[in-house]
């Protein structure tokens, strides 16, 4: 290993800053719409600090709702069409019984990551959750 890079992480370990697990899992998951409908419901499990990052296209002016169902350890972000989470700020978030309703600023392909809260996915924690998504 370079001398920079050991440096690098030995700083970090000796500070406690916490860095990316290897085992942390994104999975995404691209939302279709049954013809003549205009919503979509899923169920899923997460553990620890996994995440999974649904895709939907929509259009400006379009209504959307997101709503979650399950674990109260689950929440979930919005991010518009171009914004990339973790980098990007979010155009709204929830959580169990916190549905999110807003009129879409953007055409193009929306993402809603959903995520267990820190302290949960620091104990390695598994949650289960239902998603729905309708626009209209």
């Amino acid at each position: 290993m370079k001398p920079a890079i050991t440096l690098i992480l030995t700083a970090a370990f000796a500070l406690g800053i916490p860095l990316a697990d290897a085992a942390d899992k994104v999975s995404a998951v691209p939302v279709q719409f049954a013809k003549g409908t205009s919503s979509f419901s899923t169920t899923h499990n997460l553990r620890g600090y996994d995440s999974v990052n649904y895709t939907l296209n929509a259009k400006a002016s379009q209504s959307m709702r997101v709503s979650l169902t399950g674990s109260s350890n689950v929440g979930f972000n919005i991010y518009a069409p171009g914004d990339v989470p973790g980098v990007a700020t979010a155009l709204g978030n929830g959580s169990v019984g916190q549905e999110w309703n807003g009129v879409l600023p953007d055409s193009g392909t929306y993402t809603v990551q959903v995520y267990q809260v820190r302290a949960a996915a620091r104990r390695g924690q598994q949650a289960a959750y239902g998603i729905s998504f309708a626009i209209h």
